[in-house]
């Protein structure tokens, strides 16, 4: 697989996991030729669009979501967007990552398995969200959903102290939402990688990370395969 055909697969892989997520709360967006956009506000940390081609024309994206709600914002999978005189700003850049389907090098040391009930997802929300008061974003809905894969890493007491969420496609396994209570994602990485090597042997591992969090997922196995930027709506969003 080229970078370039890895770029798409991950940005459209991302794309779907955050229609998944729209949908658990309700919401429906569209899938085009070179995005998908939602017609309403998101899922807090979840963008309203998300293109999945370069060359995106910015101001039909624009028109696709709503900007009369405070927040609007819009994944350029492939930063060559200029959504300036739309009215957002750059919040951060990014880049995609990608890890051939290998085992981790170093072996996990947390038992891990894959949330199936609402009790164990409402848990691995709890750990997600280390008290911020969001862990409501993960509803039930989501263990309907055939491709999410709730990850939890637990202690030898049962508890959850690190967690991440598979997302399952064509060709890519996209990766997202990885913590560990007690390491951050350096500690969370091997149990990931090892599960969902269990879980998609054969499928290539993709996601995105910015600052420390993709130093840690570099050393790794991943590598950065091209560059991503979240755009916000309103210069005092």
């Amino acid at each position: 697989m080229t970078k370039q055909f890895l770029v798409r697969a991950a940005a459209r892989n991302n794309a779907e996991w955050c229609a998944t997520m729209s949908r658990s709360h309700g919401l429906a967006g569209e899938f085009g030729p070179q995005a998908w956009a939602a017609p309403a506000r998101t899922p807090l940390y979840y963008p309203d669009a998300v293109t999945l081609a370069p060359g995106a024309g910015a101001a039909a994206l624009a028109d696709r979501i709503d900007t009369a709600v405070p927040g609007a914002s819009v994944k350029d999978s492939f930063a060559d967007l200029d959504l300036t005189e739309a009215g957002f700003r750059v919040l951060f850049d990014a880049q995609w990552i990608h890890r051939p389907p290998l085992p981790p090098a170093t072996a996990p040391d947390l038992t891990w398995d894959v949330a199936g009930s609402p009790d164990a997802l409402r848990a691995w929300a709890l750990a997600w969200d280390g008290g911020e008061g969001n862990a409501d974003l993960f509803r039930p809905e989501l263990l309907d959903a055939p491709a999410t894969f709730v990850l939890a890493g637990r202690s030898a007491d049962g508890r959850v102290a690190a967690g991440a969420v598979a997302s399952r496609s064509d060709h890519v396994v996209g990766i997202s939402n990885v913590f560990d209570l007690e390491g951050g994602a350096e500690a969370a990485w091997p149990g990931v990688l090892d599960t969902v090597h269990r879980l998609f042997p054969t499928l290539p591992v993709v996601g995105y990370e910015h600052g420390q969090d993709l130093d840690a997922a570099l050393r790794q196995g991943f590598e950065a395969i091209g560059p991503l930027r979240v755009w916000l709506h309103g210069s005092d969003a």
